[in-house]
């Protein structure tokens, strides 16, 4: 079990946010940030464009990196199951779809039932995970400068 480096992204386009839909047992229904674990030797750019290709269909391009993000997963059960979610780095990248010929999803998570395009204006009244990422999601998206959005201790592990 080692540290899992994850590149997400914030895709945003006319005012829109794209997210993931996810499902789990003990979350619920809920959305998260595109994106996902960083390859051996594959750069965190690469991670994400990939990423974010195989979980919406669409090629991003990056605005810039804006914010990092460390969760630890503390619950046994969940720790015992899937080791090498337990301990993950989140590097937020600022995105733009590059191209609007969406491809089919290649490789979504477990817990992912789709993605869709929310308004960000109704961001305060989703539930999206990790939290920390919506209580400063305006911040993420509208500061130049980038964010250390701190460590968190959760039970259960997410999309």
């Amino acid at each position: 079990m080692g540290i899992r480096s994850t590149a997400k992204a914030i895709i945003i386009h006319d005012k829109k946010i794209l997210l993931n839909k996810c499902y789990d047992e003990y979350n619920g229904y809920y959305y998260s940030l595109p994106g996902g674990g960083q390859n051996k030797f594959e750069t965190l750019e690469n991670a994400v464009v990939r990423e974010c290709l195989e979980e919406t269909g669409y090629k991003v391009k990056i605005l810039r990196f804006c914010a990092l993000f460390e969760e630890i997963c503390t619950n046994p059960k969940f720790t015992e199951k899937y080791a090498d979610y337990v301990h993950k780095m989140y590097h937020i990248f600022l995105c733009d779809i590059e191209s609007f010929d969406r491809k089919e999803l290649s490789e979504t998570d477990i817990m992912q039932t789709g993605c869709e395009w929310i308004d960000l204006k109704s961001i305060d009244s989703i539930k999206i995970m990790p939290t920390v990422i919506k209580e400063n999601m305006y911040d993420i998206i509208y500061n130049k400068k980038t964010l250390f959005l701190g460590s968190e201790n959760i039970m259960y592990g997410h999309g």
